[in-house]
């Protein structure tokens, strides 16, 4: 077993930071992530690789959504395990987990939604080192002009 240095250290502090990440999901998403930040060209690359995004299949005029078979299933797990976490420690996440299981939705695919949502923030804060920032994030869906920015106004 490798010993940690200083660096290694740094960036498991670093995924420390995130809600719900304590010392065993730190670890689990620093492996996910990974020390080469350059890997993944879009969130959307990272969310393919880990079994998150959903996969839109096609044939004549029929069309159905189901979840990626083919995928390194402890990576999944580690995503969905710490978005369901996660749940417990940001309002945003709460009330973002809350809208799609108003809608009738699965706990699991509220769960995944929020592991999608993740994977898109943290792999904007991962290549340039920035740390997360609940408020910057808000801000950002209220620039947007998004749902969830809508639904937290009136919650809040």
């Amino acid at each position: 077993m490798k010993p940690l240095n200083l660096r290694r250290l740094l960036m498991l502090s670093f995924m420390c930071m995130r809600p719900g990440a304590g010392p065993v999901f730190a670890s689990r998403l620093l492996v996910a992530f990974g020390e080469q930040r350059e890997r993944y060209a879009s969130a959307a690359a990272r969310q393919k690789y880990a079994g998150i995004a959903p996969v839109t299949e096609r044939s004549g005029k029929k069309a159905w959504v189901h979840w990626r078979l083919q995928c390194p299933k402890f990576l999944r797990q580690t995503f969905v395990e710490w978005a369901a976490e996660s749940i417990r420690h940001a309002f945003w996440t709460q009330v973002s987990y809350q809208q799609p299981r108003d809608k009738g939705k699965a706990h699991q695919a509220a769960v995944r939604a929020r592991a999608f949502q993740w994977i898109r923030i943290l792999s904007r804060c991962w290549p340039e080192r920035t740390p997360y920032d609940a408020a910057i994030y808000l801000q950002a869906l209220h620039r947007r002009g998004a749902s969830l920015s809508q639904t937290l106004a009136k919650a809040s």
